[in-house]
């Protein structure tokens, strides 16, 4: 039987919210009185979900086929969706940081922007921005160089810097443009941005791939050029075009794997 969740944002909320609780497979079978029992963190304090949202719950079902449904603005709610295995949630408006941080399974849909740190350390599922997105979406932990390892992320709008650091595995589009060290330190797996980056791509990159279909404002020095390749594949997903292929970072590395593909004009 299919479940769904429905949170409505009491007030505005203030002081941000950590909210990892907030996830499909948490809330699976669970009544609204359950739910909003559940704790939450504000600063210092240990409240409770309910004191922020109101709860419905309608039918009831396993993780793989709970649905949590956020209607409202959620920018100052953090964590949501964090490490989830299973189910989807859908929010009907703006996200908050750490969208989707270390997830394993199941899918989150944005109605709207999100926040920086969007699918760190992310290892499967998936996770789609229909807005904007902030910094290090898909990247590691400070402190850390092992960023997303799989799954997948489509941003529709623009990102910032930093998208992808420590990229492994699993695959990133952007349906417009980046800002500064898009695939910095990537390993594997594989970026495409549709618009233009503004410098620093692939910096430090030893695996992977990386495709500009727009311009880089400042390309790299330390990446060299190995000719030009008609529709490449980045992992499985191909690209149409003419690309002019780089190899690189040589600046971290004499034999570096990464391939960074520019399409011509």
């Amino acid at each position: 039987m299919m479940a769904e969740v429905l949170l409505r944002p009491k007030d505005k909320i203030g002081i941000m919210l950590e909210a990892e609780v907030i996830r499909a497979d948490n809330f699976a079978q669970k009544r609204a009185e359950e739910i909003e029992k559940l704790h939450v963190w504000q600063g210092p304090a240990k409240l409770l979900l309910g004191d922020f949202f109101d709860v419905d719950v309608r039918g009831s079902g396993p993780a793989e086929e709970t649905t949590v449904l956020i209607e409202g603005d959620v920018t100052r709610v953090k964590r949501i969706g964090q490490g989830m295995k299973a189910g989807r949630i859908e929010i009907f408006g703006s996200a908050g940081m750490h969208l989707g941080a270390e997830m394993a399974g199941g899918s989150i849909v944005v109605h709207g922007d999100a926040g920086a740190w969007g699918g760190m350390e992310m290892k499967g599922g998936v996770l789609q921005i229909l807005g904007d997105a902030g910094d290090h979406i898909g990247s590691a932990y400070r402190g850390s160089w092992r960023g997303m390892s799989g799954g997948q992320i489509t941003i529709g709008g623009n990102a910032r810097s930093q998208l992808g650091g420590g990229l492994v595995g699993g695959r990133i589009v952007v349906e417009g443009s980046v800002q500064n060290f898009c695939g910095i330190r990537q390993g594997g797996g594989a970026i495409l941005v549709k618009g233009s980056a503004r410098r620093g791509a692939g910096a430090e990159m030893t695996g992977g791939a990386l495709a500009v279909l727009g311009t880089i404002e400042q390309f790299l020095p330390s990446f060299v050029e190995a000719g030009t390749e008609e529709n490449p594949k980045l992992g499985d997903l191909q690209i149409e075009g003419r690309f002019a292929k780089f190899t690189g970072d040589y600046a971290v590395s004499k034999n570096p794997k990464g391939l960074l593909y520019l399409r011509e004009a």
